[in-house]
């Protein structure tokens, strides 16, 4: 299979050259929410980035300069892809995400190794929203990409930030509060640095062993909605991510990836996720994980490629998350969904 010729190439090679924010501090509210916000606060504060089960198919967002997975673990170059999750089932409102994303990893492409691709994420939280478009690219310092090298990226792109309030009424002891619905646009970029590395651990197993900060937030900024009466903020704060992880390769065309992804935002807690995944032998995977914020997700997969005849890949996931901790009400489990297809070109 794949994984067995990109083993193949490595070992050749290396006898020349020897894995933000925390749940409940999140500015995901229901309806009710956000309605009493309005009444009594004039301040929100939050981030703009989703929450992921199975981070590492969206981890270009959060770290413009990270490689796709299916450059590590089956040497493909090229990958399109769509996930969709949705959070907090048991209330009303519930968060609902969806992104499409896009890269290509250009092997020395005229002397120069390069990253490029884009993101589009649409963000729904009851009456509010985030639609955003992003492009992406990254430089590559290496002698040899397939053995390692060091990655700088970059984000850059325009956000839509969007209150709908056809479905919400506020009131005061007195009177109504009228509500407007909004709709803003605004820049973002992000910013990451990231190095992987090859290494051949002997006959029967070899590994990419790999890591990255970002701060896919670079510019803060304070968002105005205005109704009838007053005027309010939502503010944006930086937030920053490590990854660390590995992919440890066996000769039987399987593998386990263990990863850690750190996250810290101001005035809440870090939040550290560690997650494993086994490539199975055959087509399917499995994996768990869980957090320092209460959370413990299971998932699982199936690779479809060279056991249907085809030069390519198409990957499925499914991810279910489920919260141990509670700020009040019920939330339920999380549901996501990732397809991919990529391919050497």
């Amino acid at each position: 299979m794949m994984l067995n010729k990109k083993l193949e190439r490595l070992n050749a090679k290396s006898v020349q050259i020897e894995h933000g924010y925390v749940p409940g501090y999140s500015n995901k509210i229901t309806f009710l929410m956000v309605s009493i916000l309005f009444c009594f606060f004039n301040k929100l504060t939050g981030q703009q980035l989703p929450l992921f089960t199975q981070y590492r198919e969206n981890t270009g967002l959060i770290n413009p300069a990270a490689l796709e997975p299916d450059y590590l673990a089956y040497s493909n170059n090229f990958t399109v892809g769509a996930s969709y999750r949705s959070q907090w089932n048991g209330l009303s409102g519930a968060p609902r995400t969806i992104t499409i994303r896009g890269t290509y990893y250009a092997d020395d492409y005229a002397g120069v190794t390069m990253m490029g691709g884009g993101y589009l994420m649409r963000d729904q939280t009851g009456p509010i929203s985030f639609t955003g478009a992003y492009g992406r690219i990254a430089g590559v310092i290496t002698s040899d990409p397939t053995l390692g090298g060091v990655i700088l990226g970059l984000t850059a792109g325009l956000v839509q930030f969007g209150i709908n309030t056809d479905n919400i009424i506020v009131r005061d002891k007195t009177d109504d509060l009228a509500m407007t619905g909004q709709n803003q646009l605004f820049p973002d970029v992000g910013v990451g640095v990231y190095a992987y590395r090859y290494m051949s651990t002997g006959r029967s197993a070899s590994s990419y062993v790999y890591g990255g900060v970002s701060m896919p937030q670079v510019l803060g900024l304070d968002l105005k909605v205005q109704n009838t009466s007053s005027d309010y903020y939502l503010q944006r704060v930086r937030h920053l991510y490590g990854l660390l992880g590995m992919y440890l390769f066996f000769d039987d065309n399987s593998f386990i990836e263990p990863s850690v992804w750190v996250k810290y935002a101001p005035n809440a807690p870090v939040n550290v996720d560690v997650n494993v995944r086994y490539q199975m032998p055959g087509s399917l995977w499995v994996g768990t994980g869980g957090s320092t914020s209460g959370t413990l997700h299971l998932e699982a997969g199936v690779l479809l490629g060279e056991n249907l005849g085809l030069d390519n890949s198409i990957r499925i996931g499914y991810g279910y998350g489920y919260s141990f901790k509670t700020f009040g009400p019920f939330v339920g489990g999380g549901h996501e969904i990732n397809i991919s297809y990529s391919l050497n070109k």
